[in-house]
């Protein structure tokens, strides 16, 4: 029985130690687990009890560190509230694969927690103090006569006299060679502590005055060989996004895989400069500039296929952050029947939206919320020899067959408001504007659907009100919004529940509250959850699916933008008149399917209205 279940009936070994040391009363411990069963399950009994002000974190850490429990470290995390049992799970899996490494390097390297809390609580665990070198100050007078190199091969520092005895802060407690080489310099006198393994080095490198270990050597051989291998196994692993970001101590690279960011790799830091110089000189970036932020575009060929990449250098304190946007993904563009929209929302939206000939389409949503994507599957949707496709891009994201793509280029004055002038004079059938960013594309896109052309375009904005409400405010006329925009599709993309670990489990109750739900709201919908397997990393999901909202204007939503009505009574009369389903109402509806988790619908979706029950949300989007 794992500690999240032995909770549910009793108290645990921390708390029954809380007990006898007088902390708590038996009365207020089993008031606390009477509201723990009711919050959220991965709500520990210390995290309520220090909610309920019954104990405070310091008198915890105090207590563990007084007396040795014969918890492990990975289960003492989960009920210190630390970690939740799912990442536990994932690190215990990974451990599996990784036979050498131990489950605190695992949990750090793969950011389930930072370093610094994780040794704080190994500290508990062993009884031993923790010592944050980022703030603590080294004794020179318990320094001045110690081999600094003898400290560096043993990983230690001593720190400062406690009662007659050195403080000495170590890198692997669990070290006996270490340990070892203490007792050497300080015979018994000495009280163990840790610390953050990097935080040692650095500090005694200062003190080494020079007498520093090597570091390995970067030259631009090694950063065309680093910046290669970053970029394949971004393209191998399906990544989005590449962050390349130097700090003080490392050169830290993760990748955006189904929009959450995962750690790849950490490199030295003096790796740093040399892997920005490379890819400053692939994306013809000046390779001088260090001071001020940069842009720029290259092609990287893998496996035989070509691939742009948009590249954004950013200027920081340890050097230039640069993220890397992988472009032109071959199988990228997905049919439109395949989007992901539940069957009456498809229906409506090819009757009602695509298949009229003029008026405004806008898809919004935040940045990597898959508009791009969409905003092309539709293109291909209506795309034919009889009509002339023109489209005005920043940059071209994916080459179509058929239709007339422009990317701006402000380079050679080649831009927006230059572009836009010009793509009226095509006799364009279909105008396709990457982006309305200011007010002069927003008026071209009005102004082109009142002479006859179909718009379609892309907004960042939150929801499908939201864009209206920010066009009303790009100074373009409400006559205009009514008249001519036809449908605003806001979006989300939600991570898919990996299918290859995938397990039946129930919404707990402040789930529910959150929602607004009873226990009979979610129907008798199965609700999926994934383990995490190899396949999946470990994270529980695989690939992702997009949430629409889709606002289809009618006679009462316009009558409402033509008298400015506020957002909340735009939405009332969408849902009320327009069949407006909310893209959290979407959301429930591909979480009682299994495809995806609650989780994931608070992390991505806009609470902004109570959703209908499961059973009317499947009914109205035609969801058997």
């Amino acid at each position: 029985m794992g500690i999240m279940e032995k909770q549910q009936n009793e108290p645990g070994e921390i708390v029954s130690l809380l007990l006898k040391e007088g902390l708590l009363t038996k009365e207020k411990a089993l008031y606390a687990m009477r509201v723990k069963s009711k919050l959220a399950p991965d709500k520990t009994l210390i995290d309520t009890l220090k909610d309920l002000k019954y104990i405070n974190e310091n008198q915890v850490k105090k207590v563990l560190r007084a007396n040795h429990l014969s918890l492990r470290i990975g289960d003492l995390l989960v009920e210190l509230g630390y970690l939740t049992r799912e990442k536990l799970n994932a690190a215990l899996n990974i451990q599996k694969t990784q036979k050498d490494k131990r489950i605190g390097q695992i949990i750090v390297e793969n950011q389930f927690m930072s370093e610094n809390v994780f040794i704080d609580a190994l500290s508990v665990q062993l009884g031993f103090p923790f010592i944050d070198l980022s703030i603590e100050d080294v004794d020179s007078s318990v320094i001045e006569n110690i081999p600094i190199k003898w400290c560096m091969a043993n990983s230690f520092l001593p720190v400062k006299k406690i009662k007659g005895k050195i403080l000495v802060a170590f890198a692997d407690p669990f070290s006996k060679t270490d340990i070892q080489g203490a007792r050497k310099l300080f015979g018994k006198n000495f009280v163990m502590a840790i610390a953050a393994p990097n935080m040692i080095e650095k500090k005694l490198e200062k003190l080494g005055s020079g007498s520093v270990r090597p570091k390995s050597v970067v030259d631009e051989n090694t950063a065309i060989g680093i910046v290669e291998t970053i970029i394949g196994n971004a393209i191998d692993q399906g990544a989005s996004d590449i962050h390349i970001e130097p700090f003080e101590e490392k050169l830290q690279v993760r990748y955006r895989i189904d929009g959450i960011l995962v750690p790849y790799k950490m490199f030295p830091a003096n790796a740093a400069t040399m892997v920005a110089s490379r890819i400053k000189i692939l994306c013809k970036a000046n390779i001088a500039e260090k001071r001020r932020h940069q842009d720029g575009r290259m092609t990287f060929e893998h496996k035989g296929n070509p691939l742009d990449l948009r590249i954004s250098i950013f200027v920081t304190v340890f050097g230039e952050k640069i993220v890397l946007r992988i472009l032109n993904r071959i199988d990228q563009i997905i049919k439109f029947d395949q989007i992901g929209m539940q069957p009456k929302m498809l229906e409506r939206f090819k009757r009602d939206v695509l298949n009229v000939p003029s008026g405004v389409l806008i898809i919004t949503g935040p940045t990597g919320s898959g508009k791009t994507t969409t905003l092309y599957s539709c293109v291909s949707e209506i795309s034919n020899p009889q009509i002339s496709i023109v489209t005005a891009e920043d940059p071209v994201e994916y080459v179509v067959e058929g239709i007339s793509q422009c990317s701006i280029d402000a380079g050679i004055n080649r831009t927006f408001e230059e572009t836009l002038r010009h793509i009226v004079r095509q006799d364009p059938d279909v105008i396709v504007i990457g982006e309305v960013r200011d007010n002069y594309s927003a008026g071209v896109a009005v102004h082109a659907a009142l002479t006859g052309h179909k718009v379609l375009t892309s907004f960042h904005t939150e929801d499908s009100i939201s864009g209206l409400i920010r066009l009303m405010n790009m100074e373009i006329e409400a006559f205009l919004i009514s008249s001519t925009v036809t449908c605003v599709l806001a979006q989300r993309l939600l991570r898919r529940v990996c299918p290859h670990c995938q397990q039946p489990y129930k919404p707990s109750s402040a789930d529910l509250k959150l929602l607004g739900y009873g226990p009979d709201d979610m129907g008798k919908s199965t609700l999926m959850k994934g383990r995490g397997c190899p396949i999946c990393n470990h994270t529980g999901y695989k690939g992702r699916v997009a949430i629409y909202e889709m606002l289809v204007l009618n006679e009462f939503v316009r009558e409402a933008i033509l008298t400015s009505r506020s957002s909340y009574d735009l939405r009332k009369i969408s849902i009320e008149t327009a069949g407006l389903v909310t893209l959290m109402e979407d959301a429930l509806s591909k979480v009682s399917s299994g495809i995806t988790t609650l989780e994931e619908a608070f992390r991505c979706i806009p609470r902004l209205l109570a959703p209908r029950p499961i059973q009317e949300i499947n009914r109205l989007l035609g969801v058997s």
